[in-house]
This record gives structure tokens, sequence and C-alpha cells, in this order.
């Protein structure tokens, strides 16, 4: 399912809807993240070139290209996630007759279980980072396409609280305390890091749409 980039969107709703294991929660959280800095590049897009804005060309074309850079991180997570559940299904088909099998199944559980929380993890940090540019963007963006810029924080936002879910679900099976008590206090850095960023960024361009 690493290909899914490939499909026609089509496909993708199709595929995501079905009852497919892939993409899952994680993977379509990251999809739709990717759309909402798509708007942040967007808004860049449109304002870089233009001669009203030519004293911040070089921070909205840098702006720009991170924005570019996350899109394609993102890409390399949704293949990252399919994979950890991949990972994760073969492991719990692991044989458990014998007290050894058990042993090594649970073993391989654990570690599946974290590289299953790590992934959403790392797409959430992503998505923080799609926030902090897209605030920094609403305060000097083109106005005729300002609203975009919201969008995207909006989006971001929503994908990063989504894709948290996918972790949420792995932690209460994790015996190690010491990781689940540093991937809870991060959950909740994340989150708030994110709602503060994305109602900056809102605040910003609503007050530039009047």
């Amino acid at each position: 399912m690493s290909e899914i980039y490939d499909f026609p969107f089509r496909k993708v709703v199709a595929v995501s809807a079905s009852d497919a294991p892939t993409p899952g929660g994680g993977s379509v959280s990251a999809l739709v993240g990717s759309l909402g800095v798509a708007m942040t590049a967007m808004v860049g897009n449109l304002t870089a070139g233009k001669p009203k804005f030519k004293d911040v060309e070089p921070e909205v074309k840098e702006i720009t290209g991170a924005a570019y850079f996350i899109i394609n991180k993102l890409e390399k997570l949704v293949s990252a996630d399919i994979a950890a559940f991949g990972k994760f299904m073969d492991v719990y088909r692991m044989p458990k007759n014998t007290d050894e099998e058990k042993a090594r199944r649970e073993e391989m559980m654990q570690k599946a279980l974290k590289t299953a929380t790590d992934t959403p993890m790392e797409i959430a940090r992503t998505l923080l980072e799609a926030l902090e540019i897209t605030d920094r963007l609403a305060k000097i963006g083109n106005k005729m396409a300002i609203s975009d810029a919201g969008v995207a924080a909006y989006i971001c936002e929503a994908a990063l609280n989504a894709v948290l879910l996918s972790a949420d679900i792995n932690i209460p099976m994790i015996k190690d305390e010491e990781y689940v008590k540093n991937i809870v206090a991060e959950k909740e850095q994340l989150v708030s890091r994110a709602k503060e960023l994305k109602e900056k960024a809102v605040a910003v361009v609503q007050e530039r749409m009047r």
C-alpha cells in the first residue's frame, strides 16, 4: 500500500473506505495533513514574485520550501505507518503454543507496538512544524489568498489531533512505563502547542480578511 500516492484520488478514498486494514487512521491523518500544508505552499507561491511582497519574499520562499519538505516527509511517513501496521499484524499472527513461543511473541509485540506508536508521533511532530510555518506565513502572505492559510491551520491541527489516536490505541498495551510516560507527556505538549498555533494563525487570517 506504500504506492498509495500513485493512486487516483477516487481510489484513495475507495480503499480508505473499504475493509482493507490500510490505509488506516494514521495514514489517512498524514494524507489529510499533507493537503493542509499544501495550502501553506500555495499561499507562499501566490506571494513570492509579487512586487507588493518584495520585502518579505526571502522569508516567504523559505516557508514555501519548508512546506514542500514537510509534504515529502509526510509521504514517507504514510508508507512508514502502513509498514508499521503490517509488522504489527505479522507479530500478532506469530504462534503462541509453547511458553517459548509466547515469550518470543510478547517480546516482538512490544517492539511492534512502540514502532506503531513512534510513527504517528513523528507524523504529529511534522504537522506541528507545518503549523509553525503556517503561523509565520499568515502574517505576511498575499491577502488575496490568506484564507487558505487559515484552512491550512485548521486542517493541520485536526490531522495532528487525529493521528495521535493511533498512538493512544497502543499505549495501554505497552509495558515500558518510562516510554509511556514520555509519550503521554509529549502528546499533551503537541496538542497544546498545535492549538495555540492554530488559534494564532486563524486570528491573524481573520483580521487580515477584514
